[in-house]
């Protein structure tokens, strides 16, 4: 099954999320319901220390997915048959625990506010079925003349 990113985005060199990216993260965002899911595993060059995935990984992970979210939910709303380029405004990480890396990470993102150009997205981060992190931001649609307006 294609992801989000693969489907609309193929080109994208997004380092959390990008497709094309060869050394990004390869986030690949699935839409459940009114939720995005994503499944991702570490690898050791995403190691903090002994173990334990470093808390910038899990952040790009949350950005990304969460701005996927945003894109996805904007592009439901209005109808468009391609989702609006999305930026971060703003994004507030909270790590709750270490984040183990022999295991895959689990990311819930859903819309909990919106207007026609913005989202505000909750997301989590959970292993072996621990809450280990959440994000909580502000994603909002670019006009042209914006650097990331025809990004994907």
């Amino acid at each position: 099954m294609k992801s989000l990113q693969e489907t609309y985005a193929p080109s994208n060199r997004c380092f959390g999320c990008g497709p094309a990216n060869d050394k990004g993260l390869r986030l690949r965002s699935m839409a459940l319901g009114d939720e995005l899911v994503c499944d991702w595993m570490p690898e050791p060059h995403h190691l903090a220390f002994d173990g334990i995935m470093n808390g910038g990984i899990c952040g790009a992970l949350l950005d990304c997915h969460s701005n996927w979210a945003a894109a996805y939910h904007l592009m439901k709303k209005s109808g468009a048959e391609t989702p609006p380029c999305t930026v971060t405004a703003d994004f507030h990480v909270t790590l709750k625990r270490p984040t183990p890396m022999d295991a895959p990470v689990h990311l819930v993102a859903k819309v909990v506010e919106s207007t026609d150009d913005r989202a505000i997205i909750e997301c989590t981060m959970t292993s072996k079925g621990k809450l280990t992190a959440t994000c909580r931001g502000t994603f909002v649609a670019v006009k042209e003349g914006h650097p990331a307006f025809h990004r994907w």
